[in-house]
């Protein structure tokens, strides 16, 4: 085949550390996933939605063919921590956790995800972050350890 094609869609979810708050101004969220989204398609990921609440965000984007899942992961949050700390020295604490969850996700459902994503805060006032992760892993067949998810 004479071109290379790829639909690979990919939904992340990583927090900030130790779960703080940090991303509560709706503003400073809504900016955030501005920024984030714009970063993405920088990195040939076009972003579906980016959403989130005060302490983590959700990302659903097609994977680009030039970048590896972790450079994407690397690359996002590196150029976003250093955004967030521009943004005031209420931030300069500010850092995201070491890891993320990254899931596969077939065509048929990304207006699925792509709801799920934008309904983050309506869907927070019933389950905490902790255990919407828990349920996304189990839901995968994912295999962990509680001793090394949270940081």
């Amino acid at each position: 085949m004479p071109q290379s094609l790829s639909s690979v869609y990919i939904h992340l979810v990583f927090s900030t550390k130790g779960r703080r708050a940090f991303l509560k101004p709706d503003s400073m969220r809504e900016a955030l996933h501005a920024y984030l989204g714009s970063v993405s398609k920088q990195l040939d990921c076009p972003p579906m939605r980016v959403g989130g609440v005060e302490d983590h965000v959700h990302i659903l984007a097609r994977l680009g063919r030039g970048v590896t899942q972790a450079e994407w992961v690397k690359e996002l949050k590196r150029v976003s921590n250093d955004w967030v700390k521009e943004q005031s020295h209420e931030y300069d604490d500010f850092q995201w956790q070491a890891g993320y969850a990254a899931f596969s996700v077939s065509h048929s459902v990304v207006d699925k995800v792509v709801n799920y994503v934008s309904r983050q805060p309506e869907h927070h006032r019933t389950i905490s972050f902790q255990d919407e992760l828990r349920w996304m892993l189990k839901e995968q067949n994912m295999e962990f350890d509680e001793r090394y998810v949270w940081d």
